[in-house]
């Protein structure tokens, strides 16, 4: 599962997130994330041609109004506000590695979720 982190990770063309996103892709398990991550960090033009390219191999699901109401529950429920995070966590089923720099956040939002993930940092 990635967040906002790991798009831009891959953007910058850090090493590790690259092997990471390589991995998944040999094991036949291509990462997963939503549209709203991918608006967080999408701003078009040849800059963003590594990201176009890691984006070949990544599951980007919608942001829907039904993941968009579960959302609004999960963050009354950990009392916070961003969508996107708690969309990203509503995706991870237990035991998913989620890839952010947001791990306060995250963390939370899991918990109040009742999901066991692992955060990663990029």
């Amino acid at each position: 599962m990635l967040d906002s982190g790991a798009l831009v990770a891959l953007e910058r063309n850090e090493r590790p997130m690259w092997v990471r996103l390589k991995a998944a892709q040999m094991e036949g398990a291509p990462p997963l994330t939503h549209a709203g991550v991918l608006g967080q960090v999408w701003r078009g033009g040849p800059h963003q041609a590594r990201l176009s390219q890691a984006l070949s191999g990544i599951d980007v699901r919608a942001l829907d109004e039904a993941l968009a109401r579960a959302a609004g529950q999960l963050l009354a429920a950990a009392g916070l506000s961003d969508v996107i995070d708690a969309a990203v966590v509503l995706l991870a089923a237990d035991g998913h590695e989620i890839v952010t720099v947001d791990l306060e956040d995250i963390e939370q939002l899991a918990a109040a979720s009742g999901c066991h993930v692992e955060l990663v940092h990029p």
